[in-house]
């Protein structure tokens, strides 16, 4: 996942804390234990890169979180401070390391035996990009397995590991310029599945690049969203961007599932484990949105969230204004996202919604906008929502929605003194816990002092101490070397799972 050139900072005002909700409403919802993920010595710590691609499965149903965490040291060459993957469970923070030579490591990804997928650079530059190169690994008990590029690439990342070892990423495939000119990472681009030490390219539309999307809830055996170029990949006279179509990789085969009637796809999209999709498409025409809209999926283009499922692609529609775009999708086949109000044109609202059994459910907000980050299997929706009447303000707190509403501010749901503002939430597993971020005192930029924080439901009521806390950083050294052969040889038991997950993990 590369590193921004520069750490992207916001233009963000002063947080002030939300006005706590009517006891009765907030006396209905679960009380939470806060923990608070702190750093690595740095400045800030992250879920995903940096913290913004919601669709990252980084939460276990077992209740192992993982992320990345800034040291003390700055690296000029990867624009960033030196940071390092960790791993929260039982209690206990633990730094991973990073394979021998590597300056960054950070995780996207664990499952249910808590393997972890990881990305990584030793700070050499690729001769295409003038940028450090990054790689895949694997992380098992405390061991590094390195997974090469495709073809003679020079850079690959590994986006997730599904519950049957199988590693879903994307690399380049030669250390030639990309036909498309698009490429971050210099040559094409295909999506990958490792499993037992093999790499296997999974292809394209026909086109020169492809990406695998993100797993929010896939943990299928050869089941792999994404998108990709078609063998005509004309550029679109107003986007400047190339046509893209959504696949499903199964089995060994690519489905080309088409768009919504555009040429343009967003990036956030995901599969469940029944194999239904939901992304995000612009529409018949690629028609504009005149006014900019920040939700449009590419551009200013007008874009619509899309369930995909039993071979049809089915237009979500809106909450009755422009755009839509969907995030999550869970068992039940529920898709969570964001969708514009009435009016969207000129007032620029809108809020997070619940597409559940043909139906958009408009989830509120807390003030003037919202958006839906995951949905777990008990239809409990987590995310952020911006405070006050200002559309486009910085000021968002993490909210929880969930028996029906209405959205309670997640801050009202912590005990006192806590160390963190949460900010916003990411995600949320089948037994309640929450992932997200927040700000501690004096940061007012989650990107560029934000802690990664865990919520545990609590019964204060039965004698449960939920005081918020600071996670306690582990004081057992983990082996941090690369896998050896033995290693290997201890995988090949694992003959079940698949996943995915994508966010342009990669910026300028």
């Amino acid at each position: 996942m590369r590193m921004n050139s520069t750490k992207l900072y916001l233009a963000v005002i002063a947080m002030f804390a939300a006005s706590a909700l009517p006891s009765q409403v907030a006396a209905q919802h679960t009380q939470y234990k806060l923990i608070d993920m702190g750093t690595l010595g740095g400045p800030a710590s992250y879920l995903t890169d940096p913290g913004n691609g919601p669709s990252f499965l980084v939460l276990s149903d077992s209740g192992v979180l993982v992320g990345r965490s800034d040291t003390s040291t700055f690296d000029p060459v990867i624009g960033d401070f030196r940071a390092r993957a960790f791993r929260w469970d039982d209690g206990a923070l633990t730094d991973l390391g990073a394979p021998a030579g590597a300056v960054f490591s950070q995780a996207s990804g664990v499952n249910a035996r808590g393997w972890i997928s990881i990305g990584y650079s030793a700070g050499q530059i690729d001769p295409l990009t003038g940028g450090p190169i990054f790689r895949a690994a694997l992380w098992i008990n405390g061991q590094f397995i390195e997974l090469p590029p495709l073809g003679d690439g020079l850079e690959n990342n590994a986006l997730y590991v599904n519950n049957g070892g199988q590693v879903v990423g994307f690399s380049s495939i030669s250390q030639t310029p990309d036909p498309a000119g698009i490429s971050f990472i210099g040559g094409a681009i295909h999506p990958f599945i490792w499993q037992h030490g093999v790499m296997r390219d999974l292809g394209t539309l026909g086109g020169p690049d492809a990406l695998p999307n993100e797993n929010c809830n896939n943990q299928r055996h050869n089941l792999v969203t994404g998108q990709s170029l078609l063998a005509d990949f004309t550029v679109h006279p107003d986007s400047g961007s190339p046509t893209w179509h959504a696949f499903l990789w199964q089995d060994g085969k690519m489905i080309d599932l088409g768009t919504l009637g555009g040429t343009l796809l967003g990036v956030l999209q995901c599969a469940n484990n029944g194999g239904q999709v939901a992304g995000t498409s612009s529409l018949t025409g690629d028609p504009m949105d005149p006014f900019g809209n920040i939700q449009a999926p590419n551009g200013n283009f007008i874009g619509h969230a899309f369930l995909w499922k039993n071979g049809a692609m089915q237009d979500l529609g809106t909450l009755g204004g422009v755009n839509s775009s969907a995030t999550w999708i869970n068992e039940a086949g529920d898709v969570v996202g964001e969708a514009d109000l009435t009016g969207s044109e000129v007032n620029f609202l809108h809020h997070a919604f619940l597409w559940r059994s043909g139906k958009m459910i408009d989830l509120g907000a807390l003030g003037s906008t919202s958006h839906a980050a995951a949905i777990n299997s008990s239809g409990q929706v987590v995310g952020r929502s911006r405070l006050g009447d200002d559309p486009f303000s910085e000021l968002q707190h993490a909210f929880l929605w969930g028996k029906g509403g209405p959205m309670v501010d997640l801050n009202t749901l912590i005990g006192p003194n806590s160390p963190l503002e949460l900010y916003d939430g990411e995600n949320i597993n089948d037994a309640g816990w929450i992932a997200g971020r927040g700000l501690p005192p004096g940061c007012d930029n989650k990107d560029a002092c934000g802690h990664a924080f865990l919520l545990i439901p609590c019964e204060p009521a039965s004698g449960q101490d939920c005081s918020p806390i600071t996670a306690t950083q582990s004081d057992a050294a983990l082996p941090r070397k690369s896998t050896t052969s033995a290693l290997q040889e201890r995988l090949a038991w694992s003959r079940t799972g698949a996943a995915i997950p994508l966010y342009w993990l990669r910026r300028s």
